[in-house]
């Protein structure tokens, strides 16, 4: 079963590090599919209105003060993360970059070529099925192994310099950008706790899921 992965499966075009700046071609491709469905799901539970994840959360309430895209936002935010991991002693990889720049322009895409569900029951479905798609790509770049996101080499760093238990940090992470993006005007709600709910294993599924067929 899915929910009894415990490691990163490795396959063929898995990179053998993650500060590989020579991938395979295959990797590299895998590695912006898995990043475009991650930022095609994040999307989409945007467009859903049921609530957002934590960062886009953070990313809409920016949105919305500053009058940029909720794309635009998120890199901005990345950047803000990435900048961070200077005196956290991380090295970001192709995938750390690639992260930043597919995710937060596929939620632009996204937000501009789809329209919002109308019924409620087709908002929540669609909530799940992004759950499902942010889980899904996280597997795929997950597989690749060429460099965390940053938010993940945040929380990974803060572990380190804290020696705190790396649920208890990513904890923290999650609930002090949804508080300060509701605050700023970011979307809570029932889709957000279906993200936090789901996420842990939709991504288990992706995992699974690729290394079944890829």
């Amino acid at each position: 079963m899915f929910l009894k992965i415990t490691k990163i499966p490795i396959k063929n075009w898995s990179s053998e590090k993650p500060l590989n700046f020579k991938p395979k071609i295959s990797t590299f491709f895998f590695l912006c599919l898995g990043l475009s469905i991650f930022g095609l799901g994040e999307g989409l539970l945007v467009l859903s209105t049921t609530g957002n994840s934590p960062w886009s959360v953070l990313a809409e309430g920016i949105s919305k003060i500053t009058n940029i895209s909720i794309g635009a936002a998120t890199f901005f935010i990345s950047v803000s993360v990435l900048f961070l991991w200077i005196f956290l002693k991380q090295k970001p990889g192709i995938g750390t970059v690639m992260n930043i720049i597919i995710i937060a322009a596929m939620i632009d895409v996204t937000l501009n070529i789809f329209d919002p569900p109308s019924s409620l029951f087709s908002k929540y479905f669609l909530a799940v099925i992004s759950v499902l798609l942010v889980g899904l790509g996280s597997g795929i770049y997950l597989i690749a192994n060429l460099g965390p996101g940053p938010r993940d080499g945040l929380m990974t760093g803060l572990t380190k310099i804290t020696n705190l238990p790396i649920a208890l940090v990513r904890a923290f992470l999650e609930i002090s950008v949804v508080i300060i993006g509701w605050y700023l005007g970011g979307t809570v709600g029932m889709g957000t706790v279906i993200f936090a709910l789901g996420i842990g294993p939709a991504v288990a599924f992706g995992l699974f899921f690729i290394n079944k067929i890829a």
